[in-house]
């Protein structure tokens, strides 16, 4: 391995940890402001940063291998993880469709989105720049695994769109159903995201809604 490539996988675990501790923070601010304004989406949202968290510890894991072996084949670790990960993900999903069920019959509604428009747009801003980052280190490493983390990450922007406008939607309307249809949308990409890491359990490398060509 080459001092370039070393210092590359270098930047790409910094990144990975730079996942972990700011979902951790994400995670611990969303789902409390969440619980308080009584916020489904935003509640969620913060649930599903705590699993990101276990994701990018199984990431870490990963480049710490094959920094050391880049010709390894996949740890044991890193398919028990990405197996946890996955139920966690499907657990998210049937809690959340459980939480939308319960809120239209009890017609509940947020007392307020403010706090979840707020998060979700510096959820946006980090996530752009944090999936770019990852993309560069991957495409000079020629590293599948790492870009397919960046393209992991993606789906968290995306997932942070939904409850911006969700929120946006809620505050400028008054629409009953926001919340709810903000919540149904995490839904979707929280068991999008759990049916990848089990995919990735089983052998397959590439996931998150792209194809395995590096610069994609």
């Amino acid at each position: 391995m080459t001092d370039s490539d070393d210092k590359l996988y270098r930047k790409a675990y910094l990144l990975s940890l730079f996942t972990i501790f700011y979902n951790i923070l994400e995670g611990i601010v969303s789902m409390a402001f969440g619980y308080k304004d009584e916020t489904l989406s935003l509640f969620g949202f913060g649930a599903d940063s705590f699993i990101e968290v276990m994701s990018g510890i199984g990431i870490a894991v990963m480049i710490t291998r094959i920094k050391q072996n880049p010709a390894s084949p996949k740890s044991r670790f890193e398919t028990t993880a990405l197996r946890i990960t996955g139920t966690a993900f499907y657990l998210l999903s049937a809690g959340l469709i459980a939480g939308i069920v319960l809120n239209i019959i009890n017609h509940q509604k947020p007392s307020t989105t403010l706090w979840g428009i707020i998060i979700s747009a510096i959820s946006i801003a980090v996530m752009l720049w944090l999936m770019n980052a990852k993309k560069s280190v991957g495409w000079k490493l020629n590293s599948q695994p790492v870009i397919s983390d960046a393209n992991c990450t993606k789906i968290c922007v995306y997932m942070s769109v939904v409850l911006l406008l969700s929120g946006l939607v809620y505050e400028l309307t008054g629409f009953a159903y926001a919340d709810v249809i903000g919540a149904a949308g995490l839904t979707y990409f929280s068991f999008s995201e759990g049916r990848e890491a089990f995919e990735k359990a089983n052998g397959r490398e590439c996931g998150c809604y792209d194809n395995c060509e590096s610069g994609n």
